[in-house]
């Protein structure tokens, strides 16, 4: 069995798929098996067959050459690009988090270092009915994962950042470390949200993430210790 690691954003469209294909890039790029999984995926699209497609998992198997097939990428895919409890409401699809389960642990067990990408923000609901209420940090807690933060590094994220951190920290997750995307060198301001982001938590910011980064800028020795 693998070791794991989960990512979250600080928010929606903050560049998370992005930032994880370079995670799983850099892994693949020094000879390591890594793989990637995500529990549910919301804003597929369909292509020319009716095929969902889900964009954020196929981004990351072209970009770190997994090869792997759509079914041991994701376990559910939706067409609304909205939070996966309601698409699975419009769809008459909940998730069954037995399935989740097996098939992380399916994925664990092929992959050396597996990254499971969350869906949207920690506190995402994947599932809201009559049954079942269920939160993305309640999946991350019942894996037994630790979480690595990917941020925007321009205006609002100390707050969005250090909330964050401090509501994992209530549900006591383990957090590994935060990365910075959107990066821009020598920006006054963005170098003070790092700066400020760690005097407050005590969490470092591992890695800068530019546009259009092809590489991530992180030894890959300190990428691996993030892995448990």
């Amino acid at each position: 069995m693998g070791k794991a690691l989960f990512i979250t954003g600080t928010g929606t469209d903050i560049g998370k798929t992005y930032v994880t294909g370079l995670i799983v890039k850099k892994l693949r790029d020094a000879g390591l098996n890594g793989g990637y999984y995500k529990a549910a995926l919301s804003g597929a699209v369909l292509d020319e067959k009716g095929v969902l497609q889900p964009g954020d998992a196929l981004h990351v198997n072209a970009v770190a050459g997994i090869g792997e097939s759509i079914p041991q990428l994701v376990s559910y895919i939706y067409q609304e690009a909205v939070s996966p409890h309601l698409a699975a409401k419009l769809n008459d699809e909940p998730i069954d988090f037995g399935r989740v389960e097996k098939d992380y642990h399916r994925a664990k067990d092929k992959y050396e270092y597996l990254t499971m990408e969350g869906s949207g923000g920690i506190i995402c609901p994947l599932r809201w009915d009559e049954k079942q209420h269920v939160i993305l940090d309640d999946l991350v807690k019942h894996l037994n994962l630790g979480v690595l933060i990917v941020a925007d590094a321009g205006l609002g994220t100390i707050n969005s950042a250090v909330l964050t951190i401090e509501h994992l920290r209530a549900r006591e997750i383990p957090v590994r470390g935060i990365i910075f995307n959107n990066y821009i060198p020598h920006d006054i301001m963005q170098d003070d949200n790092a700066k400020m982001i760690e005097a407050m938590t005590g969490v470092k910011v591992l890695a800068y993430v530019k546009k259009g980064d092809k590489e991530l800028g992180m030894k890959v020795e300190v990428l691996k210790g993030l892995y448990e």
